[in-house]
């Protein structure tokens, strides 16, 4: 199975998919149950580094969107 990773409008990362999350410590989190996971984008949330919905709270507003792989090419 694919993982895919959605970054939301304004909003979290919402991953799909098997995903494997460690913290700074190198300490794994039970994900065994879950079939999706959403991530903190904000930096805002209490319950990092997933998502608690503190961004709405803060009007977090996102970068803009991905540019292509043919700008980032000409870039590097």
């Amino acid at each position: 199975m694919t993982t895919v990773i959605t970054p939301t409008d304004n909003g979290p990362y919402v991953i799909a998919g098997p995903a494997r999350v460690i913290d700074a410590g190198g300490n794994d989190y039970d994900l065994d149950e879950q079939t999706a996971i959403v991530l903190c984008r904000c930096g805002g949330s209490r319950t990092k580094p997933f998502c608690d919905g503190t961004h709405e709270t803060l009007k977090f507003e996102a970068a803009q969107r991905a540019v292509s792989a043919a700008l980032l090419a000409t870039t590097s």
